[in-house]
């Protein structure tokens, strides 16, 4: 079974950004610099309109997903603090912060609590796809699930990262499983990566193999 991301509400999410924008403090992030949900003892919002975002599991250090568009970070740690994840910048962004009290006198007076909505429930749609992806699947099944997943990247993104460091990033698989996977599958003609291990094209992917 091929499993398809939830879609982005981005419309949703351009007229938060536009919202906020205005009242955040822009900042400088570095590529792999973690961000701070606290700033002088106040929870933050983190809203990125370029660049590419990481969140992490806490706990592990297991990515849950790459932002390449604009998004906002931390809505949920607003209502429901919880600090199971952490933001890493994976590239030069263009960031900005904003207190989560100011964010939430914004939401309120321009009563964006719709686009809000959005914004969550297309991030927990997201971490039931994700879940998809890995709970209960055979090693076969996850790999071809994040080669899938992968080939919709555009063509720069996936000449930055090898499909093994983008797979064991995401599932924590042994290397060696996805190699032998991958090795087999260019073998059979499946797939196509150049030197580097570097993803090019998906002729097709069997359900079993």
């Amino acid at each position: 079974m091929h499993l398809t991301p939830p879609i982005r509400p981005q419309e949703a999410i351009n007229r938060l950004l536009a919202a906020l924008e205005p009242f955040a403090t822009p900042v400088n992030a570095v590529p792999r610099k973690k961000l701070n949900w606290h700033y002088k003892g106040k929870q933050q919002l983190w809203l990125c309109k370029e660049g590419e975002i990481s969140i992490l599991r806490a706990s592990d250090g297991l990515l849950m997903i790459t932002v390449y568009e604009g998004h906002i970070f931390g809505v949920a740690e607003i209502l429901q603090p919880m600090r199971g994840h952490v933001l890493r910048a994976e590239t030069e962004c263009s960031l900005s912060r904003i207190d989560a009290e100011e964010a939430l006198r914004i939401f309120r007076e321009q009563n964006l609590w719709e686009d809000v909505t959005s914004l969550l429930a297309y991030h927990t749609a997201y971490l039931a796809y994700r879940d998809a992806l890995v709970l209960q699947q055979r090693t076969y099944a996850v790999i071809r699930n994040h080669l899938m997943e992968m080939i919709l990247l555009p063509e720069d993104m996936r000449m930055r990262i090898s499909i093994l460091d983008y797979i064991q990033d995401r599932t924590h698989l042994s290397r060696s499983s996805i190699l032998n996977v991958l090795s087999a599958l260019k073998k059979g003609k499946y797939i196509q990566f150049i030197r580097g291990g570097y993803l090019q094209h998906i002729e097709s992917l069997p359900e079993k193999f």
